[in-house]
């Protein structure tokens, strides 16, 4: 693709002379901005993506991927569980009942979200013991409740600690409807990971859940587990086809406005940052048209002495295509680099600085996520090169336009 005299020509216009030492200065920017323009968008795209799967992988194993809910005050009845699975071959399903109280304890009190869980399936177990911090009995007792981490930081709770719980239900007095009041022991303290989950959910048996809501099993919700979470939607079409009295709703109809907002903003902070890259190609233009200005007389005498002015492009384009190339490739490296070991620079900076980085209470997670992906930066390549590419075709074209004999009569 390139000649041996048009590679040798390249080389030494990235070596230019002591007199030339502006252009030094403009090829070392060119290069600095590229480099550093790929290795930001990396970092950058790769922790929004780590954002999303840890937000998204959180939230799933949180949360059931459906929720099946009756409209009318009926209970739902064995008949649609047998089509369900007998439909759905991949699908798990569980009994479950949410609602929202008050945790109170002596100086504090706490809104929190109440999650009934159904002690008969075996899942709730696995959930439990994968996530319980303190505490090794996974069976909730009816005068039990297992609380979440940083709830226990805020509200000072230990295993064994006795907290009130007061319902949303109220119950009839002489004095009136009062809300409903229990005493629990705290069996457990889980960690998700999830700091609002942490923070404001508690779980207890289900059918105390009930019990404490005044409700019955007819107010019970069918929660769906699917293989593959991201088949929620269709799934949902699906069964609402053959069922069309059940209220039905998925893990991303909850999430819906918060994971296009999220995708919104990656998308700005792409097209932000990829002006970079753009800006820091407009250095090799401005470079190489320096260059061929400086270089007029040399290029006539190459043309005198047989070579064409196509070879004599190829060799200026060469010379920008290089410092983009070897940008790009710099920033690839140093951007993955600093996206898988993002966490402890994160700690590092946060102690030099004292300052905290990545404040769990506003991010929703413990710690700053990070996912390299190939394919973000197979774009972010191309982008680059493509963009170095269009940048150093533009001064170089401008060389079938020079007149020999005129270069070399003015030098």
């Amino acid at each position: 693709m390139f000649s041996s005299v048009e590679k040798l020509i390249a080389l030494r216009n990235l070596r230019p002379k002591k007199k030339e030492g502006f252009l030094k200065v403009i090829s070392a920017f060119s290069f600095v901005g590229i480099m550093l323009g790929v290795a930001v968008l990396i970092i950058v795209m790769s922790v929004m993506n780590g954002f999303r799967t840890d937000l998204t992988n959180k939230i799933l194993g949180f949360n059931p991927h459906l929720i099946i809910k009756p409209y009318n005050n009926e209970k739902i009845n064995n008949n649609f569980k047998k089509k369900l699975t007998d439909n759905f071959k991949e699908v798990e399903y569980l009994e479950s009942f949410s609602g929202e109280g008050v945790v109170m304890r002596t100086d504090a009190t706490k809104g929190v979200i109440i999650k009934g869980l159904d002690q008969s399936n075996k899942k709730n177990f696995i959930f439990l013991k994968k996530i319980l911090v303190e505490g090794n009995n996974y069976k909730i007792k009816n005068d039990e409740v297992v609380v979440g981490k940083q709830l226990a930081i805020d509200l000072n709770l230990q295993p064994g600690d006795k907290i009130n719980l007061l319902s949303s239900s109220f119950i009839s007095t002489p004095f009136g409807g009062l809300p409903k009041q229990e005493t629990y022991v705290v069996k457990g303290i889980f960690s998700s990971g999830f700091y609002e989950f942490d923070k404001n959910v508690i779980f207890l048996n289900l059918n105390q859940t009930l019990n404490f809501f005044n409700k019955t099993e007819k107010d019970i919700n069918l929660e769906i587990y699917l293989q593959n979470p991201l088949d929620a939607d269709k799934i949902k079409n699906q069964i609402q086809e053959f069922e069309s009295n059940l209220f039905i709703y998925s893990w991303i109809d909850l999430n819906k406005s918060f994971f296009g907002a999220l995708k919104v903003e990656r998308n700005v902070m792409f097209i932000i940052l990829a002006l970079i890259i753009i800006v820091a190609a407009f250095n090799i233009v401005s470079g190489l048209t320096i260059l061929i200005k400086n270089k007029t007389k040399e290029i006539a005498i190459l043309q005198t002495l047989g070579l064409n002015k196509k070879s004599i492009v190829k060799s200026f384009f060469l010379t920008g295509f290089t410092i983009g190339l070897t940008a790009t490739i710099a920033g690839i490296i140093l951007g993955t680099l600093f996206a898988t070991y993002i966490e402890p620079i994160r700690i590092f900076l946060s102690n030099i600085l004292h300052i905290e980085i990545f404040p769990a209470d506003i991010y929703f997670l413990d710690k700053m996520p990070s996912e390299v992906n190939p394919i973000s930066i197979l774009v972010i390549f191309v982008l680059s090169i493509f963009t170095t590419t269009i940048a150093s075709l533009i001064p170089v074209l401008s060389i079938t336009k020079m007149n020999t004999i005129k270069a070399l009569k003015y030098e």
